[in-house]
């Protein structure tokens, strides 16, 4: 699977009664009903370690591009209305300030481990607090409650896989929670953000701003109100969009594939 294409129904199912394994790309299966699967005795694997680096590299680019204005400054530079540049346009900053992670799985450590390099204060919110040797490693502090991270921080990165606990879990009452001057990145999936709630926070400058790798749907529609913010970076879901990458992936799930028709064990087996 590609994009989360094909859609992996009962219909589609029944008409290849001899599929073996699905190979799904990338690190989530939110899009697999892996109930399903498991009843026709289909087997599934991702790839999720091979997508960690770039996504967590992204991350990092996403927190410079929003705390900098890179986007806006783009803009201001090229556009043919602009006569100056205004000595009061001014961005936050990276080097020092707190970095919250939401979902220190592979890609939440890989962004912690970056974010150290930019000497942040890093807390993190996980199901499952790492190893003191884990935390020290990168100078993370873990928060055992999300309000507590989502008080205290400059940057929200949200990692996290999708599932029914994860599933809007940053609503109207955390955005509430977040300093004004707070910006949300999101490189999880855009349903672990409720995107009305979003829109509101934004508008009414509950929280500075916004940087997006997911939404929901994607892509948003064109009239979206996402779309017209100035304080929002969307793009495209490019975690994993590099030459490298993409290839190791194909790769991987090639190999997943091979194994599963041969009855071998399966790497990154899912189901």
């Amino acid at each position: 699977m590609w994009y989360h294409k094909p859609v992996i129904n009962e219909e589609l199912l029944q008409n290849l009664p001899n599929l073996k394994i699905v190979a799904s790309s990338g690190a989530g299966i939110d899009h697999l009903d892996l109930n399903l699967l498991s009843s026709y005795g289909v087997k599934v694997s991702n790839t999720p370690f091979i997508v960690s680096t770039d996504t967590a590299d992204l991350g990092m680019a996403l927190m410079l591009a929003s705390s900098r204005r890179l986007v806006e400054g783009h803009q201001m530079a090229i556009s043919p209305e602009t006569e100056y540049f205004p000595a009061n346009w001014l961005g936050a900053e990276v080097s020092g300030a707190t970095l919250g992670i939401i979902g220190m799985g592979t890609i939440g450590y890989k962004v912690a481990e970056r974010a150290k390099a930019f000497e942040m204060k890093i807390l993190y919110h996980n199901r499952k607090q790492r190893t003191k040797e884990e935390e020290h490693a990168v100078g993370a502090t873990y928060c055992k409650k999300i309000d507590d991270l989502l008080q205290q921080v400059d940057f929200v990165m949200l990692a996290v896989n999708l599932t029914p606990q994860t599933h809007r879990l940053i609503g109207k009452r955390e955005l509430q929670l977040m300093k004004p001057t707070a910006i949300l990145i999101n490189i999880s999936r855009g349903l672990v953000v409720d995107q009305a709630a979003l829109v509101e926070a934004l508008q009414n400058k509950v929280i500075k701003a916004a940087a997006l790798d997911v939404t929901y749907p994607e892509p948003l529609p064109r009239d979206h109100p996402l779309l017209k913010l100035k304080n929002v970076i969307i793009t495209p879901h490019i975690g994993s969009a590099t030459v490298k990458t993409r290839h190791l992936m194909k790769e991987n799930m090639t190999a997943s594939i091979q194994a599963g028709l041969a009855g071998l064990p399966i790497p990154n087996e899912v189901l």
